[in-house]
């Protein structure tokens, strides 16, 4: 590299070089061969911006450096010729921006539009961004920060992202900061929740850019639609940033299979799958979650879309907190039980919690997919729909298919594949970064 670059630099291994090479924008601490001063002697800090060097010399990109974390550094830019400057990331907004509406823009329901309101605007690393997640909730923004080097750069990010999104006739009134996930602590960085405040976080700017909000939203309760689909929405205490957006048109799969049939949504939070199911005209939804909260918040959601009951004033959803692995297992030894669940069912969702977030437990977790797999498929008469799902990216795609043909034995039964699909669009998923593909969802039909 002939021009001279005004970051510190990391020598990185051949092996850390290797993997740069073949896209993944990760370098370990253990890959770090040294760290030097930039060439005007400014020091390496935490959440810096870092130029990549392997020990041959060559530039192998620029990145932001964690230096408590196992992750050591982030790749931003495999491109020499960028300045990580506020033009940079207003750049990168404006992509993530412009592909949404590229990929989702036309993609609502008749009467809908735009889809773009519910979404995803920010992915972590396939978008560029290692460490933040921005959901977008009509005009409320809820962001996760994972990394110290998104921690350092909100205050440069967050107006960029609030004065594109008003340039393109979409105004927020707020960002609510969801930074209360414990892998925080990996990064030396404090759990907190909280609206931020634009004056208050960008003081060294004597006018702010136009459309970025300068009061604090009073409540963090948001009705947010999704496929027509209206939710009262807590933002403040739900999990993740509120609601599960990645499942989106998953869910309208299983709202075209669901007319006329008896659907069991289990692990259904605050009702998504079993409202859709509703609105698709299923004769009967029976919600089951573990958290009471949950339930509350979908019998809620239920009336609130006048889905609870039928025409006739006939009730059409009902609502059991349980253990859906206990929950199961005494439907199907306890047919009476089954019967006043509303059973039996002719669809059956399950959509689980991710049961491992490591490769240690991945075994343990492989075994927990096939048992209520197994049980689902034994509740269900032949020609029954089973619509079934993983969330964690240690569980991969082929993990699952043998968790799924491994109940498939167990119960006896046969499956035949009706759709295989993953997690939105606006969640991308970008090739060489396995973590970015974390959601794997079937629907078969029991044969």
């Amino acid at each position: 590299m002939k021009q001279k670059r005004p970051y510190p630099r990391i020598i990185i291994s051949k092996r850390a070089s290797q993997a740069l090479a073949g896209g993944h924008p990760w370098v370990f601490s253990e890959q770090v061969v040294r760290e030097e001063p930039s060439p005007d002697g400014k020091p390496v800090k935490n959440g810096c911006v870092v130029d990549v060097f392997d020990e041959k010399g060559t530039w192998r990109g620029a990145g932001l450096i964690s230096e408590k974390s196992s992750i050591r550094v982030r790749l931003v830019t495999t491109n020499a010729n960028d300045r990580i400057n506020e033009a940079f990331w207003t750049r990168k907004v404006r992509w993530a921006l412009d592909y949404r509406r590229a990929v989702m823009g036309g993609r609502a329901l008749y009467g809908c539009e735009p889809d773009t309101r519910c979404c995803r605007l920010i992915f972590s690393e396939a978008d560029g961004f290692p460490g933040l997640i921005v959901d977008r909730y009509e005009d409320v923004l809820v962001a996760q920060i994972g990394t110290v080097g998104m921690q350092r750069l909100r205050n440069t990010i967050y107006p960029i992202l609030a004065h594109e999104m008003a340039e393109d006739g979409q105004p927020i009134s707020g960002i609510y900061e969801r930074n209360d996930s414990p892998s925080r602590t990996k990064e030396g960085l404090p759990l907190t929740k909280g609206w931020y405040d634009f004056k208050a976080n960008n003081p060294a700017t004597s006018v702010l850019p136009a459309g970025v909000p300068l009061s604090l939203p009073e409540s963090t309760r948001v009705m947010a639609q999704e496929n027509g689909i209206t939710f009262d929405l807590d933002l403040e205490n739900s999990q993740k940033t509120g609601f599960f957006l990645d499942q989106k048109y998953n869910r309208r799969a299983v709202r075209d299979l669901a007319h006329g049939k008896r659907v069991l949504d289990c692990f259904c939070h605050v009702g998504p799958f079993g409202l859709n199911a509703a609105a698709g005209g299923a004769e009967y939804v029976r919600e089951v979650d573990i958290s009471q909260t949950a339930i509350d918040l979908a019998r809620q959601n239920a009336a609130l879309n006048h889905l609870d009951v039928d025409s006739h004033g006939n009730t059409r959803m009902d609502f059991t907190c349980a253990n859906v692995l206990d929950y199961l297992p005494q439907m199907r030894k306890d047919k009476n039980y089954l019967r006043e669940q509303g059973g039996p069912f002719d669809l059956i969702i399950l959509d689980p919690p991710a049961f491992t977030k490591s490769r240690s437990t991945v075994r343990q977790a492989s075994r927990g997919y096939t048992e209520i797999n197994r049980e689902a498929m034994r509740l269900l008469p032949r020609g029954g729909y089973l619509a079934t799902c993983s969330c964690s990216h240690f569980m991969t795609r082929d993990l699952l298919v043998r968790a799924i043909n491994e109940a498939a034995r167990e119960s006896g039964v046969r499956v035949r594949q009706i759709e295989e699909r993953q997690q939105a669009p606006d969640h991308p998923i970008v090739w060489g970064i396995p973590e970015t593909h974390y959601l794997d969802f079937f629907i078969f039909q029991i044969v």
